[in-house]
């Protein structure tokens, strides 16, 4: 039986530990917390679940996979993790990311329709549209229970026959290639036949490869009436003005938060507390486009991380014999995870290459991917 350590039990690691073990691998999964322990970046009450990536038809098509598998991960264990509430992209533009989006997203087959900006009320107890330049609706996207969820994905990896060890892992350093198929866990080294490094945030201080960046990211929810709840209301995003959110879930209340990118943030020890300074933002777009919640308080905030590479493309790399780098997530890799272990299943087992796009190439700089709500 082939061996294979996996480190980190966020939603890629515990996902990829499931899917190997259920591959008929012997699969460890190393985590120093426990699978959902808040300073992971899975561990957000909640992700956006939609296929629109602007003129990119690659993502597109996987979160499309990815969320045939969210919708049959819920059925296996009796829970709704997946709320189909659908979406609305609110378009400033006439020729900008949604416009994009919507022409791949047709190409694809994937269920979208363009509307008039005066049909937001279909969707909004209260809203204001006059300054857009359409809406762009997937009905089938919505919101995903993310801390459950990865904690849900994890269990089911240990039901599996997966060895969930709790501990900080270190790589191990060879003679003849950089690092070895081994892990040093508590002063114990452990040897597989591969080893795959999915920690996100703490990826860049184990390993120089990628340009990879950690940032700190806040993230706000409102207390809101009961209609401004999901499903009644779904999930929205604007590109442009890089803030995304959603109705009320499980008593959270409404999400309304800024996607611009925060400061640099160190994931073990930097603050849980949310920057004074990262309301204003959130509550002047909420005075804009809802301007009946203008003056909601906030019910529930917590601080995320981003791991960005420049241009947002994740990193899938080798970086000794049987020893693959996995992260660099940017931002929208929540919603992709089932799709993303199958793939990563085949990455690890030799079927399959990864695409260079994933390698660990200098990158240029681009928002191109990363938008509003692609994870938070």
């Amino acid at each position: 039986m082939k061996s294979v350590i996996v480190v980190g039990a966020g939603i890629w690691g515990s996902s990829l530990a499931l899917r190997l073990a259920e591959t008929g691998w012997q699969v460890t999964l190393v985590e120093q917390h426990k699978p959902g322990h808040v300073r992971q970046a899975s561990a957000g009450e909640t992700r956006l679940m939609r296929c629109a990536h602007g003129a990119d038809d690659w993502y597109a098509r996987f979160a499309w996979k990815a969320r045939d598998e969210w919708r049959r991960l819920g059925e296996r264990v009796g829970e709704e993790l997946y709320l189909e509430a659908g979406m609305v992209w609110f378009a400033g533009t006439p020729d900008g990311w949604e416009h994009s989006s919507a022409q791949v997203l047709k190409n694809l087959d994937i269920p979208c329709e363009v509307l008039d900006p005066r049909d937001g009320g279909r969707f909004f107890p209260d809203y204001r549209g006059d300054d857009l330049s359409f809406l762009l609706w997937e009905p089938h996207a919505g919101v995903i229970r993310a801390r459950r969820a990865t904690q849900v994905t994890a269990g089911l990896a240990v039901a599996a026959g997966v060895q969930l060890v709790r501990g900080r892992a270190t790589p191990v350093p060879g003679k003849e290639s950089p690092y070895l198929s081994a892990v040093e866990v508590g002063g114990e080294v452990r040897h597989a036949d591969r080893v795959v490094w999915a920690c996100g945030a703490w990826l860049p201080a184990l390993f120089e490869v990628g340009q990879l960046t950690v940032t700190k990211q806040d993230t706000l929810h409102f207390a809101v009436p009961p209609a401004w709840s999901l499903p009644e209301t779904p999930a929205w995003l604007e590109y442009g003005a890089s803030i995304y959110g959603h109705g009320d879930v499980d008593g959270t209340g409404m999400k309304a938060t800024s996607d611009a990118e925060g400061p640099p943030y160190e994931p073990e020890h930097g603050s849980r507390v949310v920057d004074a300074h990262s309301e204003e933002p959130a509550r002047a777009y909420l005075r804009r486009r809802f301007p009946s919640l203008a003056g909601a308080p906030v019910l529930f905030s917590q601080v995320c991380q981003y791991t960005l590479t420049p241009d947002a493309e994740w990193l899938v790399a080798e970086v000794s014999p049987g020893v693959w780098l996995l992260g660099g997530d940017s931002g929208h890799g929540f919603k992709h995870a089932p799709a993303l272990a199958a793939y990563m299943a085949d990455v690890v087992d030799g079927t399959r290459r990864p695409e260079p796009r994933f390698g660990p190439h200098d990158r240029a700089p681009s928002r191109g991917l990363r938008t509003s709500g692609q994870v938070w």
